[in-house]
């Protein structure tokens, strides 16, 4: 089995700033007070994944998942270590990452489409599968500026589900959807899934997680602290109790799952 991705040592720095202006930042300077402090979001991480591996990335919030997810994808670089991934990534990591909020959902179709790889002549082909599985309805030609979260997780979700990918990549965005649409997501999760692609999928939700994944991958203040079969990671974040678990049950995601 090919090796889809590998995670050596990969670090990311980002710095908190204290205050806005330069004013501010002159007058802290000059009283001897701090003006920020760097940390690692995440934090000396390494793992490898086989090609064709569902993997969960499951962990409190700001324990490093999405920054994480977006080293993969290239949004990000690591300022230490390294991520080596091998095939065409796509996937939704952030609710209208590459949206313009003055064009029309349609001109962001086209546009988010390009930015994922897709050539002109393959958006053409499945244009109209795109649409339908958004169920934007008119909404579609107005101004992406106007959608709500849920609607343009249903674009972003609906151009990246089409794209031909080795790798797949889906963070929590799916939450702000409403049950029917992450019902259907789900679903076509699942046969991302068997088709044989990697699966990375960031979410809370214990159930989904389970019966989505092969693997759970944990992370704690920025590092690896869990990798191993879900159950386990499940109970290493004590989310096995039912209230946590009912996040995502049966009915959201498909019993056929």
């Amino acid at each position: 089995m090919a090796t889809s991705i590998v995670v050596e040592n990969a670090t990311k720095l980002f710095t908190l700033r204290y205050h806005r202006t330069f004013k501010e930042v002159t007058v802290a300077k000059a009283k001897g007070r701090a003006t920020g402090h760097t940390f690692k979001a995440v934090d000396d991480v390494s793992f490898t994944v086989e090609q064709g591996e569902s993997i969960g990335i499951m962990g409190l919030n700001g324990s490093g998942k999405s920054t994480l997810l977006k080293m993969i994808n290239g949004v990000m670089r690591p300022d230490e270590g390294q991520i080596l991934t091998r095939g065409r990534i796509a996937g939704l990591i952030a609710t209208g990452a590459g949206f313009h909020n003055q064009l029309s959902g349609r001109e962001n179709l086209y546009l988010n489409a390009a930015i994922l790889g897709m050539s002109e002549a393959e958006v053409r082909r499945k244009f109209d599968s795109i649409v339908d599985f958004a169920e934007l309805g008119p909404t579609l030609d107005g101004p992406v500026g106007h959608y709500s979260s849920g609607q343009k997780a249903r674009l972003g979700f609906a151009i990246a589900i089409h794209v031909d990918s080795d790798i797949f990549l889906a963070d929590e965005v799916l939450a702000v959807g409403d049950k029917p649409f992450r019902s259907k997501c789900m679903k076509r999760m699942k046969e991302v899934r068997n088709s044989g692609r990697t699966l990375f999928y960031v979410s809370h939700a214990a159930a989904s997680v389970q019966k989505m994944c092969d693997r759970v991958i944990v992370l704690e203040k920025g590092r690896l602290a869990y990798d191993g079969d879900p159950e386990g990671g499940i109970k290493y974040l004590h989310y096995d109790e039912p209230d946590d678990q009912d996040e995502l049950g049966d009915d959201e995601i498909g019993n056929d799952i």
